[in-house]
């Protein structure tokens, strides 16, 4: 393998291009399955174990991206007392991504969603320029009579 520059081996690049992708027959074992010569791409599924559903691509395909962590400071947590809570949350974020994302997270219910940008500061530290990253928080209230614990 080279360091720098493009393998010349023509003939490593013409394997991986033709490579087939071999699909198992769920009612055969794998003793029954005929090795070959060609590379296989995709792993054969035994019938024994499930497949798993995989996830939709997309950017907000799951809820885990959404909401990056509560941002907790004295003044939330007196706001939290009366079911207003804060979250640190994704830029490109919006309201009803932010409120599917807290419900199917915490179990609970939005109500209201205010959605705040923070811009980027910058500093001057001993002698030194630098910067704090901007972020994205939403203030999300909750239903009368739930809550959320951040354990």
């Amino acid at each position: 393998m080279p360091l720098f520059g493009k393998r010349t081996d023509k003939k490593y690049d013409k394997d991986f291009t033709q490579a087939k992708v071999v699909k198992a027959d769920p009612k055969k074992s794998m003793k029954s399955v005929k090795p070959s010569k060609e590379i296989v791409t995709k792993a054969v599924a035994l019938p024994a174990i499930k497949q798993i559903k995989a996830i939709p691509s997309g950017i907000y395909s799951s809820v885990a991206g959404i909401i990056i962590r509560p941002h907790i400071t004295e003044k939330t947590g007196i706001l939290s007392q009366m079911g207003v809570y804060t979250f640190q949350v994704d830029r490109n974020a919006n309201k009803q991504t932010i409120a599917r994302a807290v419900k199917e997270l915490y179990k609970v219910n939005p109500v209201k969603i205010a959605v705040i940008k923070v811009p980027m500061k910058n500093i001057f530290v001993r002698g030194k320029r630098g910067t704090i990253p901007g972020m994205k928080k939403a203030i999300v209230t909750v239903k009368k009579g739930e809550k959320i614990d951040f354990v």
